[in-house]
């Protein structure tokens, strides 16, 4: 009985050590920073996660499948950029029909990648790579690499506006979370993601379609990522295509932080907002310290390193 309980308590510090690694460097910074735990600044801190997190759902599902996104930066500035084209107040252009224009194009991009991966052949390093250099071309190429300011009331609202209190940022994150878990948690689709990233070959042979499952799962980043792009616009009220640079890669440590395998078959989206929670505590306390931003991508850089190698070590350890 001793020995279930001892296992059940170090199963369950394995499970939740990501979120005490949060809570431990949160009450550091406090002694360090007075200013840092102040309700207002930890608010800032968790609309600033917010469209990192909206993101990293969408990479967590590439990620499980054993693939990689690197384009969801310039999908985001491609479909922010251009849903804000049509978004200019003179238009008068129904919000419904700007949103469908960001959600479209982010969706169009998935499935191309998706296409390229699952049905072409195409590495996904290689594939999103092409895809990230040609999105972030187009709005460039579309606005002639000028900022499209005159945004209409509503489009700037978006991410700007408050649900009883709640700001909407913090809501697309919340939703986006809650329908990510449920799909990989409580459905069969979830289950076959997870098993393509786990073993593609047994999941074939299983009888899953382990073809369409990627290609859902690029879609859905896509998606995701074009959602994210209209948040950025609308946050910092207007389009440019050079907005999101080096999102990706927000996205891909988020993930791997939270414990998202970079080998895939194994992670949560739960982890990954923890993960967009410490990479933006790391960077606001260092805009509080005054410290040079350029650290932040080298302590990125080393997190990244530590997190993968501890996954590959694990996993040494289970064979």
């Amino acid at each position: 009985m001793k020995s279930l309980s001892k296992n059940s308590v170090m199963e369950f510090i394995k499970k939740t050590a990501i979120l005490w690694v949060m809570i431990v460097l949160i009450l550091v910074l406090s002694v360090i920073s007075p200013s840092f735990f102040r309700g207002q600044n930890l608010l800032n801190i968790i609309k600033q996660a917010s469209i990192t997190g909206v993101i990293g759902v969408g990479m967590t599902f590439v990620l499980i499948t054993g693939g990689i996104d690197l384009s969801v930066g310039s999908v985001m500035a491609l479909s922010g950029t251009l849903a804000a084209s049509v978004a200019v107040a003179e238009k008068d252009m129904p919000i419904a029909l700007v949103i469908l224009v960001g959600v479209g194009l982010g969706a169009l991009c998935g499935l191309v990648n998706g296409i390229g991966v699952a049905y072409i052949g195409f590495p996904p390093f290689i594939m999103t790579l092409g895809m990230m250099t040609i999105a972030r071309g187009i709005p460039l190429v579309f606005t002639n690499g000028t900022p499209i300011f005159g945004l209409s009331e509503e489009f700037n609202m978006i991410a700007n506006s408050r649900v009883l209190g709640v700001p909407s940022l913090v809501i697309f994150l919340v939703v986006t979370v809650l329908a990510g878990q449920i799909i990989l948690s409580k459905t069969v689709l979830g289950r076959r993601i997870y098993a393509v990233g786990g073993n593609e070959d047994a999941a074939r042979l299983s009888g899953v379609s382990t073809a369409r499952v990627k290609l859902f799962v690029y879609v859905f980043c896509g998606i995701l990522a074009g959602i994210a792009g209209i948040l950025i616009c609308s946050r910092i009220t207007s389009g440019n295509g050079t907005v999101a640079e080096g999102y990706e890669m927000n996205a891909i440590s988020a993930a791997v932080i939270g414990g998202v395998s970079m080998t895939g078959g194994s992670g949560n989206v739960l982890g990954m907002v923890v993960g967009a929670m410490i990479l933006t505590i790391i960077q606001n306390s260092f805009d509080i310290m005054g410290v040079n931003s350029f650290y932040q991508n080298i302590i990125k850089g080393i997190i990244i390193l530590l997190a993968v190698f501890l996954d590959l070590r694990g996993k040494k350890k289970k064979n």
